[in-house]
């Protein structure tokens, strides 16, 4: 149930409400976070987390022509590289 951050500031939290439901997102420090919850006992921090996944690993989409160049230049460099080209 950790943070995470949007910039380099502060913390974003994902909490529900547990008598409607609602779920809502809010950035504060982490003390904050703390003494929100301490005097709202009907909010429930939720598991939130950004996504990272790399569309090209995922299969998605395929990388750019011209970075292929570049790998294939790297690879070429390199006797034993193991770098995936097209």
């Amino acid at each position: 149930m950790g943070p995470f951050f949007i910039g380099e500031k502060m913390p974003t939290y994902t909490f529900r409400n547990e008598e409607t439901n609602e779920e809502f997102t809010t950035i504060m420090s982490m003390s904050e976070r703390e003494e929100f919850l301490k005097n709202n006992p009907n909010i429930k921090q939720c598991l939130a987390t950004p996504a990272f996944a790399d569309p090209v690993r995922m299969g998605v989409r395929k990388i750019d022509r011209s970075f292929n160049d570049v790998l294939i230049k790297a690879k070429s460099s390199h006797k034993h590289s193991t770098i995936d080209t097209l």
